[in-house]
């Protein structure tokens, strides 16, 4: 028997001062039942960091030939994809050969840095390619908010995130681990 998603109401409030986009997106977001919290969670905050009025939630892990979020121009092209965890060196030339702009948001701690050693000389040529790592102290205590209706607000500036919950606050600092010229708008 085939287990079905956790659907999650999120109401997600973004004020942007880098990017100076200020909006609130009602969300639908399905939980497949091989994610985690920590993993759901940093999808939210993965489009709270490039939120569009035409950024969308895929599939996600239900199919390979997605990312998990992607903004399509209205004529169909890939502006923009993002991926979370450490997608292999083939997947995220795929990507950027598909795509505009890629992001990759790691988390997963030692093991996910050791993948990127092993993955980062190969993807140096990619100037569409922007990857943050978020650290594990802050994924998993954005886990412990998880529920299933949300209010979440999320404040960015100077690349540091502020992320409210009704009854919590949570800073999160990604780190770079390469830059690109990635702009949301």
């Amino acid at each position: 028997m085939a287990l079905n998603a956790t659907i999650h109401k999120v109401e997600l409030s973004v004020s942007d001062m880098d990017r100076h986009y200020y909006e609130t997106h009602k969300l639908t977001v399905a939980k497949h039942p091989s994610e985690t919290d920590e993993r759901m969670m940093l999808r939210v905050l993965a489009f709270a960091l490039m939120a569009h009025d035409q950024l969308e939630m895929t599939r996600g892990l239900s199919t390979d030939e997605e990312p998990d979020i992607w903004r399509k121009s209205l004529s169909g092209e890939l502006e923009l994809s993002v991926l979370l965890g450490l997608p292999s060196e083939k997947v995220i030339r795929q990507t950027c050969n598909k795509s505009a702009q890629v992001l990759i948001c790691a988390y997963g701690g030692r093991a996910a840095e050791i993948c990127w050693e092993k993955t980062r000389s190969g993807t140096t040529r990619f100037d569409n390619l922007r990857v943050l790592s978020f650290a594990e102290a802050d994924t998993a205590e954005l886990a412990r908010h998880i529920s299933r209706s949300m209010r979440i607000q999320v404040n960015i500036q100077d690349g540091d995130l502020m992320i409210s919950f009704d009854d919590a606050t949570l800073y999160v600092t990604p780190a770079i681990w390469q830059q690109s010229d990635l702009v949301a708008a």
